[in-house]
């Protein structure tokens, strides 16, 4: 049988057909096999299909017709609901183990450490219960112009990326329990993904200031983890000593045309409530960006005299609002950002420099993988919103979305002689050719 060029990569770098024919069938008598329901939506997941509904039409007359087959909604979602969502967690690991075998999770400004982000999200929040897994919770919103409460639920899930390599890269998601926590439910995540993938697998952990818990610092340090979290007001006793360590003259100034760049280091600071100390860093940052300016300035329209027998008579004639036009300009509007990084990372011969960069690496979840994942890979539409369900769905999107991201960079971006398309671009393309890979068949 023919196979696409993304299926062969798959096959060529990760033996992606054995992985995927060891899961296990979780329904009794299946009109359909379970591989092939997770080929439907591992690939529409890859072509950026979207709903189930959409990926049932691409199956029955679609870009999948000729690879899949006929296939319902209602049967991929049946399907996933009896399906063990533990076995798409593992396959994901075996993933990222091949991964980092390949040297993919390798870069130069991390120092050969491997650097991975935690970070939660919010996905198909809605006023009516869907599912048993919905937490819940009471919101204000206005109904017919009034403010009146309201019970909202939603789901949230925990996600551990790999953010110091060329692209993002997933290791593993985990949805969150009603009662439990954001940070619970992470350090839960990177215990199961320490058990899958051994220790050491991460050096280093970067994560936002709701993570700097003394608690979740223990857990972690247990797990072998250096990390880099940023320091707000949630540490009031902590922020106050180093910015007081750090009123002087800074130890790093930087300046560049795009930005300014003031940093500070003390390597000892006093952490009372967790009774340790930390090192900490603190940059103040100058962005040199541009504001857009809209200003509206009146326009001379030469007058045109009314005849007497145009008037109508016993009315006055109202004046008109003079035209004006809409001048844009662009004026300096820079932007100041002050940081603080906590870290136990023990620097050596390191510059503290080291600590920003990896600070600065924890937005690549949010400016990156989060906005892509949700605008073009569809997190955010539930399409079979079940309790086991969404969870195996959501988990066989991540895991499209990171193999189609290996695919994007390793194989069409490193191969591609001119102008790369972009990752939108890549999707659209893989879904031509399964429209055409047999076409010259008949």
């Amino acid at each position: 049988m023919q196979r696409h060029q993304f299926e062969a990569y798959l096959d060529k770098v990760f033996d992606w057909r054995r992985l995927t024919a060891v899961l296990t069938e979780g329904r009794q008598y299946p009109l359909y096999p379970w591989s092939e329901a997770f080929d439907a939506v591992f690939l529409g997941s890859a072509c950026q299909f979207g709903p189930l509904h959409r990926i049932e039409t691409e199956c029955r007359c679609g870009a999948l017709h000729k690879r899949i087959g006929t296939l319902s909604e209602d049967m991929l979602a049946y399907a996933m609901q009896r399906q063990n969502p533990a076995e798409i967690f593992s396959l994901g690991c075996q993933v990222a183990q091949q991964l980092k075998r390949n040297g993919v999770l390798r870069s130069d400004w991390a120092r050969g450490r491997v650097v991975a982000a935690v970070d939660g999200i919010e996905i198909c929040s809605s006023y009516c219960r869907c599912c048993d897994a919905c937490m819940s919770r009471e919101v204000e919103r206005k109904v017919e112009g009034k403010l009146q409460k309201s019970t909202q639920y939603y789901h949230r899930l925990s996600a551990v990326t790999v953010v110091s390599g060329a692209f993002p890269i997933f290791l593993g998601v985990r949805f969150q329990q009603d009662g439990e926590t954001e940070v619970a439910c992470s350090l839960a995540l990177l215990q199961d993904l320490s058990a899958k993938l051994g220790r050491r697998f991460i050096d280093i952990l970067v994560a936002d200031a709701i993570y700097l818990q003394t608690s979740f610092v223990r857990e972690v340090e247990l797990l072998a983890l250096d990390w880099v979290i940023n320091l707000k007001d949630n540490q009031p006793d902590l922020l106050a000593e180093a910015g007081r360590l750090t009123a002087g003259a800074p130890l790093y100034h930087e300046t560049t045309p795009q930005q300014d760049l003031q940093l500070w280091h003390v390597p000892e600071v006093d952490w009372p409530v967790a009774d340790r100390v930390v090192r900490v860093v603190k940059t103040v940052r100058v962005q040199n960006a541009k504001r857009v300016k809209v200003e509206e300035r009146p326009v001379e329209v030469p007058r045109i005299e009314e005849t007497q027998a145009g008037k109508t008579k016993g009315k006055s004639s109202k004046r008109k609002k003079p035209k004006c036009s809409r001048v844009k300009t662009k004026q300096l509007a820079p932007i100041v950002s002050t940081n603080f990084y906590a870290s136990n990372v023990d620097l050596g011969a390191i510059p503290p420099y080291f600590i920003h960069q990896l600070g600065g690496s924890r937005w690549t979840i949010d400016a990156q993988v989060f906005q892509t994942i949700t605008t073009d890979c569809h997190l955010k539409r539930p399409s079979a919103h079940q309790d086991c369900a969404l969870i195996v769905l959501t988990m066989i999107r991540v895991l499209a979305y990171t193999l189609t991201m290996v695919f994007y960079y390793r194989q069409v971006r490193s191969h591609c002689r001119g102008v790369p398309p972009g990752f939108c671009d890549m999707a659209r393309q893989l879904a031509y050719g399964y429209l055409t890979l047999f076409s010259d068949s008949s």
